[in-house]
């Protein structure tokens, strides 16, 4: 089993913003994932917390800073089983509201959902969410690499939490969980990101509605995490690339 390695992103006097994921093991043929913690007067909103199998170390991580009773709205970028599978166990031991994709509500029964009293649905063009203390900015990902995800901006901490966009084809190590060098990095996105992202033309649009925000930090589900110049290089590097429909010569 992977240690939970824990840090926190963002300390203000009232908010936290706090990584949680874990360091490498043997459990190679497992997707490894980023899960992320918001804090703000003792109340907490989580992003992605992942499936089954992480379940009982993220809750015994959460658990280090506040109850789980505390917890006021789950948030799922998508619908995919290592973002969202854990759903049901999720709302068995917090009240929280569930913040998913409107397009993904008749696909809940199959994670084990009966009640949907609690789920919140966002429509396409959806531009923010509040849930009890807690408003985040929302900002459309379609098709990258879901028909229905979204990124998600922390305002006070400047954080982007992206979804799959930006993920990378490698684990934390223990040490370094920023990208240092983004061309070296560059081989860990590729192959994922032609052939998950939609086309060229997808990506050129969320770039530009990503631009004008403040990005403190850049955070995917999976590997490393962007700051300072990592992240203009890498909305460079998404703007031109060419992948999804742009390359079906060479898929077909």
């Amino acid at each position: 089993m992977d240690k939970t390695s824990i840090q926190v992103l963002f300390e203000s006097e009232r908010r936290k913003f706090i990584w949680i994921g874990a360091e490498s093991s043997a459990e190679k043929d497992i997707i490894r994932t980023n899960q992320y913690l918001i804090i703000q007067d003792n109340k907490g909103f989580l992003v992605d917390p992942g499936g089954l199998h992480l379940f009982s170390r993220v809750v015994s991580a959460v658990s280090q800073f506040l109850p789980l009773d505390n917890i006021e709205g789950i948030f799922f970028s998508h619908q995919d089983p290592d973002v969202s599978s854990g759903i049901a166990l999720w709302m068995g031991v917090t009240p929280a509201k569930i913040y998913i994709s409107n397009l993904w509500l008749r696909f809940l029964p199959h994670f084990g959902i009966v009640d949907t009293s609690r789920i919140v649905p966002l429509a396409d063009q959806q531009r923010e969410i509040t849930a009890g203390a807690f408003t985040f900015k929302l900002l459309p990902s379609h098709f990258m690499h879901s028909v229905g995800c979204y990124a998600f901006y922390d305002r006070e901490s400047k954080i982007l939490f992206t979804g799959d966009i930006g993920t990378a084809d490698i684990a934390y190590d223990g040490n370094s969980l920023f990208v240092e060098d983004f061309q070296q990095h560059i081989p860990a996105l590729e192959g994922f990101h032609k052939r998950y992202m939609n086309a060229q033309k997808v990506c050129q649009r969320w770039v530009q509605n990503i631009r004008p925000l403040d990005i403190s930090i850049l955070a995917p589900q999976h590997g490393r995490l962007y700051r300072g110049e990592q992240i203009k290089q890498f909305l460079d590097w998404l703007e031109n690339l060419r992948c999804g429909t742009d390359l079906l010569d060479s898929i077909y």
